[in-house]
């Protein structure tokens, strides 16, 4: 993601990021981390729940995100995601759950 700042147009009128920028950049990572684990047979999934936490604001650099299944069933898979920014400081955590499509 490129670096942000208080002109960003992926700021709050505040000068953090906005976010949906960082659900948006989970979803990502989770959705590619589901299709990995999907089961032989599957044509893909749906998203069936997200909840994220935001755990701090991030007003300058980058911000990285690193999903990993926590549970990869036949109908179900759930995703953990975690956000860092660029000192490697948590900024938010999602789970996802994904209803796998056959």
């Amino acid at each position: 993601m490129p670096a942000v700042g208080p002109r960003s147009v992926r700021c709050t009128a505040g000068g953090l990021l906005h976010g949906g920028a960082l659900m948006g950049l989970a979803g990502a990572a989770g959705g590619w981390s589901a299709f990995l684990d999907l089961p032989d047979g599957s044509t893909g999934t749906a998203t069936v729940d997200s909840t994220t936490h935001f755990l701090r604001g991030v007003s300058a650099g980058h911000v990285e995100a690193a999903a990993r299944p926590l549970h990869a069933g036949r109908s179900v898979i759930v995703i953990g995601t975690e956000v860092r920014d660029a000192d490697g400081r948590p900024v938010g955590r999602v789970t996802r759950t994904r209803a796998v499509l056959r």
